[in-house]
């Protein structure tokens, strides 16, 4: 079914995203399609925010199990999702873009602080934000922080890009007789640990009332689709 268009969206990235084929690092082509398609989405006038993660960087958890310290591994993690944001700035501003980069974390050489007025006021006027550096907290994820945000800017829907068409009730890379869902409850989704995203992140969207919209990013024009209501991937809510 339908939804109507989205007035404001909060979009989720992974930094994994970015580096396309390659593990690591940041891909100047894709960075720019990106940036090609979020333009095409803000030209339909609709109010876009960002949240970025920092995994083609360094991921946190991963570097913690391999012993650095948890919290010294969150912050690099944040810091790089900072590298993240700048990178995917240029690209949209390259292209006519307005753009702003706000941070959890205080850096401001190189973005604002993060304020929800201000990001609110930043949307109003028309502009992409970028929401950077997670919730400014360790062992929060990125997830958490796009539900957190969503949540304080009153955004309708948080869109969950990945790297596959929908949830699973398994991974579909691994288990060929994976089932997709077309939709699925907050409450079934945390019984079943469905994994498109943590816990957390699952029950703020819930207590909020925020639909998860989780859709493969892989697909040219799935932003869109996903912004103007056109039943791509799988929606998570009541």
């Amino acid at each position: 079914m339908t939804s109507p268009p989205q007035h404001r969206v909060l979009l989720k990235l992974s930094g994994e995203r970015l580096a396309g084929e390659g593990r690591f690092g940041i891909q100047p082509g894709v960075i720019g399609g990106l940036a090609d398609e979020l333009r095409e989405v803000r030209e339909l006038g609709v109010e876009l925010a960002v949240v970025i993660g920092g995994g083609n960087v360094i991921r946190g958890i991963q570097a913690a199990s391999e012993g650095l310290q948890r919290v010294t591994a969150d912050y690099m993690g944040m810091l790089a999702s900072v590298i993240n944001a700048l990178a995917l700035q240029d690209a949209l501003e390259s292209r006519e873009v307005d753009t702003r980069v706000l941070t959890a974390l205080e850096i401001r050489s190189v973005a604002e602080p993060y304020i929800r007025r201000r990001a609110v006021r930043h949307l109003e006027k028309g502009r992409v934000v970028i929401f950077a550096a997670g919730t400014g907290n360790p062992y929060f994820s990125t997830d958490t922080a796009a539900a957190l945000r969503a949540a304080e800017i009153g955004a309708g829907v948080v869109l969950k890009a990945t790297g596959v068409d929908g949830v699973y009730d398994a991974d579909p890379k691994l288990d060929p007789h994976a089932r997709r869902y077309d939709s699925v409850s907050y409450d079934e989704a945390i019984q079943k640990n469905l994994r498109f995203m943590d816990q957390t992140a699952i029950s703020l969207c819930r207590e909020n009332d925020l639909p998860i919209v989780v859709f493969d990013i892989g697909t040219r024009g799935n932003i869109r689709r996903a912004v103007e209501g056109e039943p791509v991937g799988t929606r998570v809510g009541k």
